[in-house]
């Protein structure tokens, strides 16, 4: 695995142990979040008989699926990163969340689809649980339970690839994808090999009410989720950013939708980017990419930018 897509996961781990400046340290939230928004989601306006997906930042994605309330990888605060003494250190958002901790409404089910702490943020669950407390049911991958089971969940499941499970009447199924999956560079993880003992990496498939939701978490190009081209999925949340250079771990623009077009997609719905500066790519490039290359493929785009949202009746 390219060691500079780890260094962006530990960036905070070695920062503190070489000595982190005092200014970085010291930026507040507000400096942190350069990026205004032009689009806000309004989930109190959402209807029972209908399908919302927000983009909240990130791999941060907001789903009304009829009623039912999904959650993605939360990540509501201002840094990623290590979390001690009430803070998290390490790299800060240059866009801010779409909805805040006070405005996000009561999720049904949170999909948490590997350990990465830009995914499994431990600060904003904490609020989540703290927030909702005993209310909230989540799914997690193999081996990645112990990062999150403190806090007061109503429930945990842990699914591995192919295992489903039916949580208030909506059903999940996780795939493989590819990725690699350790919090800390010295744990196991699937991807060197550890596939009994090593932490794991998820897409989810999401469906109610004959409507099917692709999570894909984050993953590099692959051919894996081709399987699902006989689901019927309405929609795609496909990562499109930090391909630059970490090309092994992470999928383009053109991957993305190549992706959600062997899946047989109708939409897609792009992710993991326009949040914080991972790769060495232009801040604006992987979405601008993906509406130059979509007229390429059958799949249409749902949303482009964050806080906006894509309904279906």
């Amino acid at each position: 695995m390219n060691q500079s897509r780890r260094k962006f996961i530990k960036k905070s781990f070695f920062t503190v142990a070489a000595g982190l400046s005092l200014n970085v340290l010291a930026q507040s939230d507000t400096e942190a979040a350069k990026v205004k928004l032009n689009y806000k989601p309004q989930p109190s306006d959402w209807k029972d008989d209908e399908l919302n997906i927000s983009w909240i930042g990130h791999s941060t994605i907001l789903i009304n699926i009829y009623g039912k309330i999904i959650l993605t990888d939360p990540v509501l605060f201002e840094r990623v990163g290590l979390y001690f003494f009430g803070s998290s250190v390490g790299p800060a958002r240059l866009t801010p969340p779409a909805i805040s901790i006070d405005e996000i409404p009561k999720p049904d089910i949170v999909l948490l689809s590997h350990a990465h702490m830009d995914h499994t943020d431990y600060p904003s669950l904490k609020a989540l649980t703290k927030k909702f407390s005993k209310e909230i049911d989540v799914i997690v991958a193999h081996f990645t339970k112990d990062v999150i089971e403190d806090l007061d969940w109503k429930s945990i499941s842990v699914l591995d690839w192919g295992e489903e499970k039916i949580i208030r009447d909506v059903r999940i199924k996780a795939f493989e994808v590819e990725h690699f999956g350790w919090r800390f560079p010295w744990e196991k993880d699937r991807s060197r090999g550890y596939f009994e003992d090593g932490r794991s990496y998820n897409a989810y498939l999401i469906e109610f009410n004959n409507k099917k939701i692709l999570f894909a978490g984050d993953t590099r190009h692959t051919t894996k989720l081709r399987i699902l081209r006989d689901e019927n999925v309405d929609v795609a949340l496909m990562p499109i950013g930090a391909y630059n250079p970490w090309r092994r771990a992470h999928c383009n623009p053109d991957e993305a939708l190549q992706m959600a077009e062997d899946m047989e997609a109708k939409y897609i719905i792009p992710m993991h980017c326009k949040t914080f500066q991972q790769g060495q790519e232009p801040f604006n490039e992987p979405i601008e990419w993906l509406k130059k290359s979509v007229p390429n493929y059958s799949v249409k785009i749902g949303i482009e930018e964050i806080g906006q949202t894509f309904t279906l009746s």
